[in-house]
């Protein structure tokens, strides 16, 4: 037995061997993710994407039981071992959760991906019980929080308890298989947040600056695109990482649902959300993804694309142009008036009015404690769709102030500039951003603490 690095993990015959009965027969079922630490909801598979070219297989009765698959050891992770029966078993939860057809081809990569998850979870679990050990504190998941997660999940998809565990059961994946899973999903994340959540700050200065990054691309083009990274460092290298992602890319043209393959295979924080980014635009991508994206269509799928950490894949699934207007959002206070009538009595009950807007939330108030003054939100438009009147004042105006009387042929108006955006994507709200960035950084030191781990553990496979 020798040590190996992640990524040298060769095929365990006895493991594919009895798996093979798996293959018999269709297997797409998708999962689609609570945003809590698993994401293990079991749906007949349906593709979402546009540019599946085969017609999706319909879920066939469950393949037989394997048979002939003696336990033995597959890994030992400092000690601990990790046996083919474990391996099996978390390929079958792969399988029936990542709406992969499984295939000869495939199959080497379930098990790869199998053994490089059951050899993470033993590592997060060696380190929990020393803390626990080391500091006296309960960090590790009850049974509770575990059959909580499990009842959770059942309820997603409509079902009961009974019903998902018999559809696990259908599948031959025992759920102390699930359970182990979920629970070190649980304890991790607990560990991670109590450790570092705290000491994270997202200062005013990055805030700050992201907003003004935002505000400069949003006259640049943006895309809504979905991704996946395969973690080079987790596979064990990038010929290993470009394998996978070429596969699974096939697969997905075949049928296999991104977001399934996503919560599965992703390292990327938006794995949880089936790997929604949402909008994105330049450089808010690595930059050999941007060029990438930058030549795609709308419902394309990328192929795979090196980056300094893996492999991205992309799903693009809208992109809009700059705006290279300005949207403001205005209220207004007014008097109507018909054509050649005297205005003085009006203008001087607007100039009287003017100074008690004090904001834009203060001026429905204000106006009506003056009668025959008639306040409304006009919305948010285009600067250049604007009546001329009403766009000399918006441009001039800051956000929140109020103009001088205005003559139109309605009547006099006062116009308060109440937003100002350049066109091409919503505003974030601070919070959001905050929230973003807060889970980037968190993201970032998780990773970075597994790796620790992986390069000081002693990883042996047969």
């Amino acid at each position: 037995m020798a040590a190996r690095t992640m990524g040298e993990y060769r095929p365990l015959k006895e493991t594919i061997s009895s798996m093979k009965s798996f293959v018999s027969g269709p297997q797409t079922v998708s999962g689609l993710a609570r945003s809590a630490a698993f994401a293990c909801a079991l749906i007949a598979a349906g593709s979402p994407l546009a540019y599946a070219q085969a017609p999706q297989p319909t879920v066939e009765s469950p393949p037989p039981a394997p048979t002939g698959m003696s336990e033995s050891v597959a890994a030992v992770v400092n000690d601990q071992i990790i046996s083919t029966y474990d391996l099996g078993q978390r390929m079958r939860l792969l399988i029936a959760t990542s709406g992969v057809q499984p295939t000869e081809q495939t199959l080497p990569q379930f098990q790869r991906e199998a053994l490089i998850s059951l050899v993470d979870e033993s590592l997060q679990f060696q380190e929990l019980r020393r803390v626990e050990r080391e500091q006296k504190i309960d960090i590790i998941a009850g049974n509770e929080e575990v059959d909580q997660e499990i009842a959770d999940m059942a309820q997603s998809n409509n079902m009961s308890r009974e019903q998902f565990l018999q559809f696990l059961q259908s599948r031959q994946i025992g759920i102390d298989t699930l359970r182990q899973q979920i629970r070190a999903q649980i304890s991790w994340a607990r560990w991670i947040r109590g450790r570092y959540g705290s000491r994270l700050r997202i200062g005013d200065d990055q805030i700050a600056a992201t907003q003004a990054k935002m505000a400069a691309d949003a006259a640049k083009p943006q895309y809504q695109i979905s991704e996946v990274l395969i973690d080079a460092n987790r596979v064990g290298g990038m010929q290993q990482a470009m394998q996978g992602a070429q596969q699974l890319v096939a697969q997905m043209q075949q049928g296999a649902p991104f977001p399934a393959v996503a919560r599965q295979f992703s390292a990327l924080p938006t794995a949880a959300a089936g790997g929604d980014a949402g909008w994105v635009g330049q450089g808010e991508m690595p930059p050999e993804v941007q060029q990438v994206v930058e030549q795609m269509r709308p419902g394309q799928l990328s192929q795979p694309v090196a980056v300094r950490d893996g492999v991205y894949i992309v799903y693009l699934r809208d992109k809009r142009a700059g705006g290279g207007t300005t949207l403001v959002n205005l209220k207004q206070a007014a008097v109507a008036l018909p054509q050649g009538a005297d205005e003085a009595a009006a203008r001087a009950k607007l100039e009287q009015l003017r100074p008690q807007i004090t904001s834009c939330d203060t001026l429905e108030a204000a106006a009506a404690k003056f009668d025959g003054v008639v306040a409304s939100d006009l919305g948010e438009a285009e600067l250049s769709d604007l009546a001329p009147q009403f766009k000399t004042a918006a441009e001039s105006l800051q956000v929140g102030q109020v103009s001088e009387p205005i003559r139109t042929g309605a009547g006099l108006h006062l116009v308060a500039v109440c937003g100002r955006r350049a066109a091409g994507g919503a505003n974030m709200e601070r919070d959001a951003i905050e929230n973003r960035l807060y889970g980037q950084q968190l993201s970032m030191i998780a990773r970075r603490y597994m790796r620790d781990l992986r390069n000081s553990a002693t990883i042996e496979t047969r």
